[in-house]
């Protein structure tokens, strides 16, 4: 993969995900992949350790200990973004001041967490998303509660037995959901089968349920069945096709289809 050195910022985000994908990796093989020199890629990564995201060992690097889940999790992210924080935005004009509500561990409901923390108001927030809760670290007016149970390092979230019995006594005004995928059937899908199964109970219990999803995600497959399109209204980008918004229309769902203009972080 050839950047031509690239800017420092896309040279970082080169290496990152080089050794994210292949563990550890000489110097001259990171140089070879992102196009760059020796001495600019030793550069790189002095400032990557010092910011704690790799390990500088004999030779080479890796990524740092305990950090490939955010770093798994921030590359998802930062795909589709700008619509993705449309999505948000338009979200976010839903929340009232004085309600609970659950926030998934997707990466679009996780650009609606940083706009409530830029943005806070009095709310009861559940989530069952590592690195939404960590946005609401220090903010005033929130009160979050993280779900407990079983890790999924995949998505950087809890799943599993415990985190369902927990949510069988709360009930949420409003539920922001996101998605693997959504099939051809018009279903909701997850690539994991507990998470699906989490999904389900979360939907289950929730007054107003909303999908953030962007238009990417329309057509594809995963594996794991959640629910029918039609258990939540659908807030997505104006890259939805022309084919997806006739079968939402036919279908019945409530589907708000926003601008991809940027959002404030």
């Amino acid at each position: 993969m050839s950047q031509n050195g690239g800017g420092k910022s896309e040279r970082l985000d080169a290496i990152r995900s080089h050794l994210y994908s292949n563990g550890f990796s000489t110097i001259q093989a990171l140089a070879d992949a992102i196009g760059a020199s020796l001495a600019t890629v030793r550069r790189d990564l002095q400032v990557l350790e010092r910011d704690g995201a790799i390990d500088r060992v004999h030779g080479g690097a890796r990524i740092a200990e305990g950090s490939s889940i955010e770093l798994a999790f921030q590359e998802r992210a930062k795909r589709n973004l700008i619509a993705k924080r449309a999505i948000a935005t338009a979200a976010y004009e839903l929340l009232s001041p004085r309600t609970a509500i659950f926030l998934d561990a997707g990466t679009t409901v996780f650009q609606l967490a940083r706009l409530i923390r830029v943005n806070p108001m009095p709310l009861r927030i559940f989530t069952n998303g590592l690195t939404v809760a960590q946005e609401f670290l220090n903010v005033p007016n929130l009160d979050v509660v993280l779900l407990g149970g079983q890790l999924r390092s995949e998505n950087a979230s809890i799943v599993g037995p415990q985190a369902e019995a927990m949510l069988e006594t709360i009930w949420f005004d409003q539920l922001f959901l996101g998605a693997s995928a959504i099939s051809p059937d018009a279903a909701i899908y997850s690539v994991d089968s507990a998470e699906a199964s989490l999904n389900r109970c979360m939907l289950g219990r929730s007054t107003h349920r909303f999908l953030l999803t962007d238009s990417s995600k329309f057509g594809t497959i995963a594996t794991y069945k959640v629910a029918p399109l039609t258990a939540a209204q659908v807030i997505t980008d104006a890259g939805l096709s022309a084919q997806w918004r006739v079968q939402l229309a036919e279908l019945g769902v409530n589907a708000t289809v926003v601008a991809d203009a940027e959002a404030k972080p």
